[in-house]
């Protein structure tokens, strides 16, 4: 294939909701620009994108698929991505490195979460959008409903390009406002009729091409300058308005297409091809010192590891888009990200799995290479002597859990070894051995996200696994004062064990002053602090402990031993062995022997001290609490409230925000195991919600002593 210069090149991200036709459209791409013959279907499970076994399986996009088409004279690089929330880790990556996102809406149910998702993201990233109204042909389609919407939502910005002279299963034409002429198609599709506009449609498309050129002269002063003098624009004019509008994201283009029966398809190619921003005229992207990266074919090597997969019989591909310079086969690359040389031994550009081998990429192209040592997703690759390192791509956090084994024991390390390939393959994906839970604690976007992952294990990797509830990260603390004392004796011939601890705790807070005085019943006790130490706690809080030991009660040298006892308490609390945080000790008396006393003997007396005081401080079970945001439709708003409070929510607040209803609140991370899963249930799928940690909150009294009734229990077994 030909050689394509950095300023040939042309990087599209193509995003819609689940069922909006991506899979559809590539492959109308692609029999458009020759690549294929034929198009396949999903129901067929033929197409270039869904190739993969599992995606087959449940017959949805599970990966983002990189093709590319040469077109026009131009090579657009395009990865299709999933539709659903779930695999939105893909979305995110292409986006990072593409420069434009295509955005199917479908016409018959318009603007969904999932569109406004996808579209935040863009905005977030700064990304031109283009929106391409599928599915003009379906039953329910309704396309001056759905224009309005988009602009509701998107606002203004938002400019037809095209629109039908009919919607439904009988659409077969439209008029392009652009070039001021009507589309109109066979039963199969494909090359259009172009004709001149029919008399009845001129005053519209007149309307809606002044728009279009007043749209395309705002980016321009030179080009409004015009427009206000002549009253209009040439079609080249508009193009330079229109591309200039993209990069600033001042105008959002609309197209219609119908993807299944290839109708609109080449249109919009050529917009792509001829309108489209290149790599070049895009903000260059930043690299780890912030220095910004230009896309210099000329300047130093520099390629970026963006995505892994494996696939049958080809093994590990990774796919790098060139961020500067030309890379050749052969080239030896030094690994900043991990400190590793690689050789480049081959270099394919790809279209799903079809993989086409070339001899080098210019700076902005998009490619794939095979059995590299070392590189993984998110490396960063440079010849010798370049220091230029990325690390840009962010995902959202983790929304639902399993906890993951293997149903033979023996097999743990093994399915290890094939969590971290996952991981890297996808890094919303998230494997951590947890020490407290004791589990395996697998995170992903939802429920078929971890689903996806089951099957392949099990499928592909011949592993059987169980998913199971995880377990929950209470926290242990105390609401009042308490002391207790505590003799270990120990005497079994020869040198025996003994240490007597006497300590007193209390809540703590940060900023609280030193202790003073401490009444229990009739007794009262001064505290002379000699030494404080504060351990800040991993999971979160802090164990301060204050020596108040005078006339050498217990020698300082056994104190690090009473304060490992009280460690290994706070690592497993006295109610449900969950960590315990927040607690102030004071150790202000005791007694040792001159023969007997040893560091064993202190550790476990100030354990136990420790255990006897915390049940006598009023001790509560603290809960994670996490800060959730639902994007719900208005109609099943009531609905979905209903499910959140039945899940001990706390409605922190509701607003309307493009059409939709969002809901704040706090909910138990007890309560959000399910939650994907009953939100789709509930809504159909047509809502969305993020999830973030806030805080731990004292759980009620009846959910404590279930919780101490099954600790109780669980022991007695044991």
């Amino acid at each position: 294939m030909k050689f394509y210069q950095t300023n040939e090149i042309k990087n599209i991200a193509l995003l819609g909701s689940k069922g909006s036709g991506k899979t559809t459209l590539a492959e109308a791409m692609l029999f458009e620009c020759g690549v294929i013959k034929r198009r396949g279907t999903v129901e067929a499970k033929n197409t270039v994108s869904d190739y993969f076994p599992v995606e087959k399986e449940y017959g949805y996009s599970v990966f983002s698929t990189v093709f590319y088409a040469e077109f026009g004279g131009k090579k657009l690089n395009v990865i299709d991505c999933p539709g659903a929330d779930d695999f939105v880790g893909n979305a995110i990556t292409a986006l990072n490195v593409t420069d434009t996102g295509v955005i199917l809406v479908d016409a018959q149910y318009g603007v969904e979460v999932g569109t406004q998702n996808i579209f935040r993201t863009c905005a977030n990233l700064k990304k031109p959008v283009i929106f391409a109204l599928n599915q003009i042909d379906g039953e329910k389609a309704d396309y001056e409903n759905v224009i309005e919407q988009m602009k509701e939502i998107f606002g203004k910005k938002v400019v037809p390009i095209q629109y039908p002279l009919s919607c439904g299963p009988g659409f077969n034409a439209m008029i392009d406002v652009l070039l001021m002429k009507k589309y109109s198609w066979g039963p199969d599709g494909g090359v259009p009729t172009i004709e001149d506009i029919p008399a009845e449609e001129k005053d519209k498309a007149q309307e809606l091409h002044q728009a279009l050129v007043e749209a395309a002269a705002e980016n321009d002063e030179t080009l409004m300058e015009k427009f206000f003098e002549q009253g209009h624009l040439s079609e080249d004019e508009m193009r330079e308005g229109i591309r200039k509008g993209l990069i600033t994201r001042s105008i959002f283009p609309v197209f219609c297409v119908s993807a299944f029966k290839d109708m609109g398809v080449r249109r919009m190619m050529e917009f792509l091809g001829n309108v489209v921003p290149f790599v070049e005229e895009m903000p260059a992207p930043v690299d780890t010192r912030g220095n910004e990266i230009k896309p210099d074919s000329n300047g130093p090597l520099s390629i970026f590891m963006f995505k892994t997969t494996v696939e049958p019989h080809i093994g590990e591909v990774q796919y790098f888009k060139v961020m500067s310079g030309t890379l050749s086969t052969g080239a030896d690359l030094d690994n900043i990200s991990r400190g590793s040389k690689e050789r480049i031994a081959q270099i394919y550009c790809v279209c799903g799995q079809i993989k086409t081998q070339v001899d080098k990429l210019c700076a902005g192209d998009i490619g794939a290479t095979v059995k590299l040592k070392d590189a993984k997703t998110g490396n960063t690759l440079d010849e010798k002597g370049c220091d230029i390192q990325f690390d840009f791509i962010k995902y959202p956090a983790p929304k639902y859990q399993r906890a993951i084994r293997p149903v033979t024991e023996s097999d743990a390390e093994k399915l290890s070894g094939i969590l971290t390939r996952m991981h890297e393959e996808d890094p919303t994906w998230e494997i951590v051995q947890s020490k407290e839970l004791k589990q395996t604690i697998l995170s992903g976007q939802g429920e078929f996200h971890l689903r996806t992952l089951k099957w392949r294990v099990e499928n592909n990797d011949k592993l059987p696994i169980i998913f199971e509830e995880p377990k929950i990260p209470y926290r242990e603390t105390i609401t009042k004062a308490a002391r207790a004392d505590y003799r270990h004796k120990k005497q079994s011939g020869g040198a025996g064990q003994f240490g007597e601890v006497h300590l007193i705790i209390e809540p703590y807070t940060e900023g609280m002053p030193a202790p003073d005085t401490y009444r229990f019943g009739n007794q009262e006790f001064k505290m002379n602090v000699r030494d404080t130490q504060e351990i800040p706690l991993e999971w979160g809080g802090k164990l301060v402990i204050c020596n108040c030991i005078v006339g050498g009660a217990i020698d300082a040298r056994f104190i690090p031993a009473i304060v490992k006892g009280l460690m290994e308490r706070m690592e497993q609390g006295p109610l449900t062995g969950s960590y315990a945080r927040d607690v102030r000790v004071c150790i202000y008396d005791g007694k040792m022997h001159p023969v007997d006393s040893n560091e064993i003997s202190f550790k476990l007396a100030g354990r136990h001290a420790f255990s006897d005081a915390f049940r006598n401080a009023n001790p509560k079970i603290l809960e994670p609490v996490y800060d959730v945001e639902v994007m719900v439709p208005s109609d099943v708003m009531g609905d979905v409230m209903s499910d959140l409070q039945s899940r001990r929510a706390i409605i922190m607040g509701m607003a309307s925000e493009n059409g939709f209803e969002k809901i704040t609140a706090k909910v138990p991370l007890k309560e959000m195991s399910s939650y994907s899963t009953a939100l789709s249930s509930i809504t159909g799928g047509r809502s969305s919600f993020t999830m973030k940690f806030s805080s731990y909150e004292l759980v009620p009294g009846d959910v404590q002593e279930k919780l101490l009734k099954e600790y109780a229990e669980k022991n007695a077994e044991e």
